[in-house]
């Protein structure tokens, strides 16, 4: 048995990639005997200070104020030395703000760190975000060097990012924990009550906070494009779509060409995994449309993948790699909304030719393999063995 601390600044109900990564694989490696426990934010004073969930020790921390999309903990430091230090090791996720007082708390305590880097931190434009962003590089760049080890989703995307290019010596490629539950017939029913789906419409799929990073924009002009060819295309929205933090000049913007669409578009906000894997299977084409390095994979693609059902990506490192790895489904240059449309026909048109092995995916990407990947990887870094840089599936 290990002992893991993970500390990073949001967890679970916390909702994003980063999150869903963190609380898949941290229940995993408990499912496998190791005491797991999570230091992280108590963003919201509705949630318990400290909580035990699906075998995982969860301590939050009170927040003393709110810098751009981060918090500051001032408590941090002293939970860290103290956790840290009945740990056998401590792991660690970027972009977040603790992440480098962690880290060299951590080797102060002779405890080695793994970082598991999801992507390149991008904030929008003004004074405030411009500092933020400065600091956050700093203290990635500080947390990388003290780091033992580094996890990155793939080789494609840490070969392609200026920060992880300088550290591909220590890096590891490791895919992101991928789940879904299964569904009964009287689930798929009662989503599609829900959601109002009707027979003989065209569902085209989106799972994404509404955030300018997810190129919205461009699957509204592509839709806009199918319709003389679909006229009873939908497209079905899954994800936070108000009040999402830093993005409201962004939804302002959408609103008005999203209501031209009318009823082929429908917010239907957060799904319960139940809802989500129904989603993917009533969705013929589900499109991951993001512009630039802040999406370094797209779990919810390899989400559709393990439902049978293909999809359409932008041609992005790392974001290009699960359509790459099975074959199940198009790549587009981003920010293309004729390509984009192009495709979306494509799939609709021919979805045979994009089918793959929906039962291998879900093996391949599964949180317990996942989670066996680290664990190796952990139990080699404390034991001694050798840790060179290693790239499967990458």
């Amino acid at each position: 048995m290990m002992r893991i601390l993970t500390a990073l600044t949001y967890y679970r109900p916390h909702y994003s990639g980063l999150t869903v990564y963190a609380e898949r694989l941290a229940r995993a490696l408990a499912a496998h005997g190791h005491a797991v426990t999570v230091l992280t934010a108590r963003y919201d004073r509705a949630l318990p200070p400290r909580e035990q969930r699906d075998g995982v020790q969860i301590v939050r921390l009170g927040v003393l104020a709110r810098v751009s999309k981060g918090v500051l903990l001032p408590s941090m430091p002293y939970w860290l030395w103290r956790y840290a230090r009945q740990a056998d090791l401590v792991h660690l996720h970027l972009p977040q703000l603790d992440a480098a007082p962690a880290a060299l708390i951590a080797r102060l305590l002779g405890k080695p760190v793994v970082l598991t880097y999801h992507c390149d931190l991008r904030l929008p434009d003004g004074l405030i975000h411009t500092l933020a962003n400065q600091v956050s590089n700093r203290a990635n760049a500080l947390t990388a060097r003290l780091a033992n080890l580094i996890v990155a989703n793939s080789l494609d995307y840490a070969e392609n990012s200026a920060f992880l290019r300088r550290y591909l010596g220590k890096l590891h490629a490791i895919p992101p924990p991928v789940e879904l539950p299964p569904v009964s017939a009287e689930d798929m029913a009662a989503f599609r009550q829900k959601a109002g789906i009707h027979p003989g419409q065209r569902l085209i799929g989106m799972a994404a906070r509404l955030a300018s990073e997810k190129g919205v924009e461009h699957l509204v002009q592509a839709v806009t494009q199918l319709l003389a060819r679909y006229p009873t295309a939908r497209v079905l929205y899954q994800g936070q779509y108000q009040n999402v933090l830093g993005e409201e000049a962004y939804a302002r913007r959408l609103a008005p060409l999203i209501e031209q669409l009318g009823e082929h578009w429908t917010f239907l906000g957060n799904l319960s995994p139940v809802e989500m894997s129904a989603f993917f299977r009533l969705c013929e084409v589900p499109v991951l449309p993001s512009l630039n390095s802040t999406e370094s994979w797209g779990m919810v693609q390899v989400e559709s993948m393990r439902c049978g059902t293909p999809v359409v990506v932008s041609d992005l490192p790392g974001v290009r790699m699960p359509v790459k790895l099975t074959g199940m489904g198009r790549i587009v240059p981003p920010a293309d909304a004729a390509a984009l449309a192009e495709a979306i026909g494509d799939v609709l048109d021919h979805p045979q030719q994009y089918q793959g092995d929906a039962e291998t995916v879900r093996r391949q990407f599964s949180a317990e393999q996942i989670a066996a990947q680290y664990e190796a990887l952990f139990q080699k870094l404390l034991g001694g063995g050798d840790t060179s840089a290693a790239h499967p599936g990458s």
